[in-house]
């Protein structure tokens, strides 16, 4: 019996140093798209709810959209970022498109709200953004 425990264990110890680990998995990055175009309406309505669309660029075939980070800076300013999925992979293809995506805002201030879209880098390397500004109706 004692031979059979002893068995046992090194079968258990030979199965478990045999398993490996593939390292194949894909591997990404989050990054940010550039936005192409937005549609806002021309005034909000306190505590109304809009549907906002964005038109972003993918850069390739290797980069998916994850969602839409939208930060406010001051109490009715928001900064608005796509994000994409970048797979790490040789063989993406070249060529990006353009996609359209939308977020829910809901208006909760009545003060004018300034969203500020992310347009890529300029010649600086800095982040530039479009501006717009939308007034709450009274």
């Amino acid at each position: 019996m004692k031979y059979l425990h002893v068995f046992a264990i090194g079968l258990f110890a030979l199965i478990l140093s045999s398993c490996s680990v593939d390292d194949n998995s894909s591997k990404y990055h989050l990054i940010p798209l550039e936005v192409v175009s937005f549609e806002l309406p021309p005034s909000f309505t306190l505590d109304e709810v809009y549907d906002v669309k964005v038109t972003y660029r993918l850069p390739d075939g290797c980069t998916f959209f994850d969602g839409f980070d939208i930060t406010p800076t001051e109490q009715t300013t928001r900064i608005v970022v796509p994000i994409g999925s970048q797979f790490d992979d040789p063989d993406c293809l070249e060529g990006g498109q353009d996609v359209e995506g939308s977020f829910r805002f809901v208006c909760l201030y009545s003060d004018t709200y300034l969203f500020r879209f992310y347009t890529g880098k300029d010649e600086d390397g800095e982040d530039a953004f479009l501006e717009v500004e939308v007034p709450v109706n009274q």
